[in-house]
């Protein structure tokens, strides 16, 4: 399945019938009076969280939904029926943002969430509405109220637990198709991975969902290389698992473009827990990359991970260095969310 993480959608809720102006007409009866029934209800236009989605590619092939209208009020009191609704199916992770692509209207993460985001217009009321003690033969009725019509951005933001992050050729691919199903495209080139992927990976006794974006490059933030887009793939993520290539002639220096840019983004990102790991440590001797490895935990003042997906060095230590973090703040999160609320007078 093709990976879209971004869609322009036109939506229409429907708009109310008429109400009708009508009176009732059967023999013997002199004044029957007015029987014009209401307008229906437009119907809403309703976006859906579901857990079966990963990707807003279905919005590529269709753009326009519109909501049905309600059907116009009738005689003998007869109501117009309402309108049918249509509803959007998104994905967790779904944020929904005004024609600007700005303003954030509404933030679905879990499965079973849902925003009406247009409602259907009122039906207007037949002349039964209007009969009074000195009006008992009116012959008014209102119109339907009109839909809403709104432009409207789909931004998907992937929900993972961990992400992986670093230059263009980095690693990133490789070490997640090494310790998950995943099989993301593998190359010795740069800007190999195109759109994010996912994997469920194993800790020891946890499972967690690690998240490999595209590789940043200087500017990132600012949408070079569309890495705000990517960027945004990871802001909901609980630890970042920053890979620097062993193989680069200045490591320190890659590591400092990213993070730059990491802190330059905001959105909680310079907050966020961080390993960092020298990869590809397979490619060149023990001695040299601990050496390497070691120049790096001085730059930054920071441990630093010898790693490689390849030969599988210190794989596990990492994973499990990471499921600790996710198992923490799920914990953390659990218990805040069960502790009483504090009571005041």
């Amino acid at each position: 399945m093709k990976f879209l993480d971004q869609a322009r959608v036109y939506i229409k809720s429907g708009s109310g019938g008429n109400g009708c102006v009508s009176f009732r007409r059967e023999r013997y009866v002199e004044f029957g009076g007015p029987n014009g029934g209401d307008g229906g209800r437009g119907g809403n236009v309703i976006v859906t969280c579901v857990d079966n989605l990963n990707t807003l590619i279905d919005f590529r092939f269709q753009q326009h939904y519109k909501a049905g209208n309600g059907q116009n009020g009738m005689g003998s009191d007869c109501k117009g029926a309402n309108g049918d609704d249509v509803e959007l199916k998104v994905p967790p992770g779904t944020q929904i943002l005004d024609e600007e692509n700005e303003t954030v209207l509404a933030d679905l993460t879990k499965p079973g969430d849902q925003v009406v985001l247009a409602n259907g217009g009122n039906g207007g009321f037949g002349n039964a509405h209007f009969k009074s003690s000195t009006n008992q033969a009116p012959r008014k009725a209102n119109p339907g109220e009109p839909g809403e019509e709104l432009i409207l951005w789909l931004r998907l933001k992937l929900i993972a637990d961990a992400g992986l992050v670093g230059l263009p050729n980095a690693g990133k691919s490789t070490f997640l198709a090494s310790v998950s199903a995943a099989k993301p495209k593998i190359a010795d080139y740069p800007f190999t991975t195109l759109h994010p992927n996912l994997g469920v990976v194993k800790a020891g006794d946890m499972d967690f969902v690690l998240a490999d974006i595209p590789g940043l490059i200087e500017g990132a933030h600012e949408g070079a290389g569309i890495g705000d887009r990517f960027l945004g793939h990871i802001e909901r993520c609980e630890i970042i698992l920053h890979l620097v290539d062993a193989t680069s002639d200045d490591p320190v220096t890659d590591y400092k473009v990213v993070r730059g840019e990491l802190d330059a983004y905001g959105a909680g990102m310079e907050d966020k827990k961080e390993l960092i790991a020298l990869s590809k440590c397979d490619a060149m001797a023990p001695e040299e990359a601990q050496e390497k490895a070691k120049t790096l935990s001085e730059a930054l003042e920071k441990e630093v991970i010898v790693l490689s997906a390849v030969s599988k060095l210190n794989l596990d230590h990492t994973l499990l260095r990471l499921g600790s973090t996710v198992k923490n703040n799920r914990q953390q999160k659990k218990d805040e969310a069960n502790e009483p609320a504090a009571w005041s007078p």
